[in-house]
């Protein structure tokens, strides 16, 4: 069972949400997730309210081999810690 912390697209037409979750690689995109480690919103101004991750969480799948994929590696080192 290989894992993959990604982005999940949720919101409506010309207005993204995306979840980060960690999910089995051959599911779908928007499929079932394992479990929901934070939000992305793309159109917010606000900087620190863009991305929302619960790090303690993100650290503990990545120590149970969850590997994140490129944008969302991106995101978090672009990301102020809080």
């Amino acid at each position: 069972m290989a894992l993959k912390i990604r982005l999940s697209r949720q919101g409506g037409k010309k207005n993204p949400v995306y979840f980060v979750v960690v999910s089995e690689t051959k599911s779908k995109r928007d499929g079932a997730a394992i479990e929901k480690l934070g939000i992305y919103q793309p159109k917010v101004t606000d900087a620190a309210k863009k991305l929302t991750v619960d790090r303690e969480k993100y650290a503990a799948w990545q120590a149970k081999g969850a590997i994140a994929t490129r944008t969302v590696g991106q995101l978090l080192k672009a990301a102020p810690q809080s």
